[in-house]
């Protein structure tokens, strides 16, 4: 298949262009702005490629999405391009309405007018693969509640309010237009390649260089955690073989207290990075609670029954082996995380561009 993949430089995006060039015989077409979370050393690996090529856009850029879907010709569109981080979207949410909304839109329109020109067979066979998030559910109160496919929406902040918005823009596009699309929710992410700002990586590195861990308020919130790698294969089985119009969520059935997942970090830590920083005796005695954010939702917990029933997929790594992994994986790679932490990755650019 030829697969058009917008936010491929990102963190779940990468780890999915990783995964279809190594695993699979696809072709692959990632177009990416390349705002700040977007990295292309995370591609390194892949980025020579024959089946890759890379296009920096916006998705929101109706002729340059239309000339590369025109010259592309993909069978389907994977949509993971977004901006994603809730305390941002706190500070500033004009780029999370103008990309995850207005971007949105703009793309479905650029893709529903190649779609319309094809012809009936590959029509028929094209899928518009939208990704988002568990955050559009708001959260749960009841400890054993979870979040299935016809959960309600309840969005609790900017971010989640304008993924919330694209899902309904997507299924509107499939009511309407016919569109053929599917779409996915997935949980906490994790892994390889994260970006620093989020709080498994910001953990690992502020401990590294002795900094205080930031934990909000009281850090009992619970979160669902999915290894990286694990819903690229499952985002893969829903493109290839996910019914029109349904919706699949994606989970690790990995549910952690956000205090819980520092201290594993910190457990971690201790066995795989004895060499402390000067002062500090314990990595957890860098734990600091901090004010809560505005907004914070409590409890997610994903039913992924559905994906495993039609699908037959189910997560591979346990949160104990996925995060021995990540933890690993940032001591073998300070130098990636360095180059983010100062910038200079944004200054280089791998891949080969059409």
């Amino acid at each position: 298949m030829h697969l058009f993949v917008t936010g491929g430089a990102g963190f779940i995006g990468s780890a999915l262009i990783r995964h279809l060039l190594t695993e699979t015989q696809h072709e692959v077409l990632n177009l990416d702005k390349l705002t700040y979370a977007g990295n292309l050393e995370s591609l390194a690996s892949v980025s020579d490629n024959p089946r890759y090529q890379f296009l920096q856009a916006d998705i929101a850029d109706s002729q340059a999405v239309g000339e590369a879907l025109a010259r592309f010709q993909p069978d389907a569109v994977m949509h993971l391009a977004a901006e994603s981080h809730v305390d941002r979207s706190i500070d500033g949410p004009a780029d999370f309405i103008q990309t995850n909304i207005v971007g949105t839109y703009s793309l479905l329109e650029s893709v529903r007018a190649y779609w319309l020109g094809l012809d009936a067979e590959r029509k028929a066979a094209f899928r518009f693969h939208h990704i988002s998030t568990d955050e559009v559910y708001g959260d749960l109160h009841g400890v054993d509640d979870l979040f299935t496919e016809t959960t309600p929406y309840a969005p609790s902040s900017p971010y989640s309010a304008s993924k919330a918005a694209s899902d309904h823009l997507v299924r509107a596009w499939h009511r309407t237009y016919g569109l053929p699309v599917v779409l996915t929710n997935c949980s906490n992410n994790y892994g390889p390649y994260h970006f620093p700002e989020k709080l498994i990586p910001l953990m690992i590195l502020n401990a590294l260089e002795g900094k205080p861990l930031p934990v909000y308020g009281n850090g009992q919130q619970i979160r669902d955690w999915l290894f990286v790698e694990d819903h690229a294969r499952a985002l893969i089985e829903v493109v290839t073989r996910g019914a029109v119009g349904e919706t699949y969520n994606i989970g690790g059935h990995n549910e952690q207290k956000n205090l819980d997942v520092v201290r594993s970090i910190c457990a971690l830590l201790e066995e795989l990075a004895p060499q402390k920083p000067a002062g500090v005796s314990r990595f957890e005695d860098l734990i600091t609670f901090v004010k809560d954010r505005p907004g914070h939702d409590l409890r997610y917990a994903i039913d992924a029954g559905k994906i495993e029933r039609d699908l037959g997929w189910t997560p591979r790594e346990t949160f104990e082996t996925g995060l021995r992994k990540t933890v690993q994986w940032y001591l073998d790679n300070l130098d990636w995380c360095r180059r983010v932490q100062d910038g200079s990755y944004q200054r280089e650019r791998l891949g080969a561009t059409i």
